[in-house]
């Protein structure tokens, strides 16, 4: 697709940028991960996109409200999520007033910690039928780059995790739009290089990275 990217308004933003990356933090888990992907997905938005991308990577805990006016978040981790009731009530006004929110189970395991705490709290907070896997042919995997589904990962079958490749990605959509896109695929860890040694790679994987970003904007 053209790398021409129209944009659209986006709340919280100075004149000077269209995007900034917030990792959010919160109280339970080990939210500190994949210390080197946001700044690879902000090379390849700067390098496929039109967007005027602010390069630094804002750390916000979820219980601030700050959060609410972020274009996009980044949740991540191994070990427990159990939010706190601030941290719940902003997570689910963020998401319900047209935020988004990219989750990745760093376990890449659907019987891991991680999975089962996270899916445990969006089914307390949206239903327990909210989190549906979403078919391989949704815009999200057309929205930049072409994809047929989400890409394997090279971490999903190296005897860590479940051992399985992950053929989908769940969501939770409100009113017809992705508003928490969440993985076990580990993409985080797989994007957690050097962006200067993409060079070395025979395929970017990062470009689904800007798929999503980009429908995050634009949706």
């Amino acid at each position: 697709m053209s790398s021409a990217l129209p944009l659209t308004a986006a709340h919280g933003l100075s004149s000077e940028y269209d995007f900034y990356f917030t990792r959010l933090s919160y109280e339970s888990g080990n939210w500190e991960v994949d210390e080197r992907m946001p700044a690879n997905v902000l090379n390849s938005l700067i390098e496929y996109t039109s967007l005027r991308v602010d390069l630094t990577e804002r750390v916000i805990a979820l219980s601030d409200p700050t959060m609410l006016s972020s274009p996009f978040c980044y949740m991540a981790g191994h070990r427990l999520v159990q939010f706190n009731s601030q941290e719940r009530q902003h997570f689910k006004t963020y998401v319900e007033n047209g935020g988004f929110v990219f989750v990745d189970d760093c376990n890449h395991d659907i019987d891991g910690m991680f999975a089962r705490t996270f899916e445990a709290q969006m089914a307390q907070m949206f239903g327990a039928e909210a989190l549906q896997k979403i078919p391989n042919d949704h815009p999200i995997y057309s929205s930049f780059f072409e994809f047929d589904g989400p890409p394997r990962t090279s971490v999903e079958l190296n005897g860590w995790g479940d051992d399985l490749v992950h053929e989908y990605l769940k969501a939770i959509e409100i009113n017809g739009r992705i508003a928490v896109l969440y993985s076990n695929k580990d993409l985080g860890c797989e994007w957690d290089y050097d962006f200067r040694n993409k060079r070395w790679l025979r395929v970017d994987n990062t470009k689904f990275a800007v798929n999503i970003v980009v429908y995050a904007m634009t949706a």
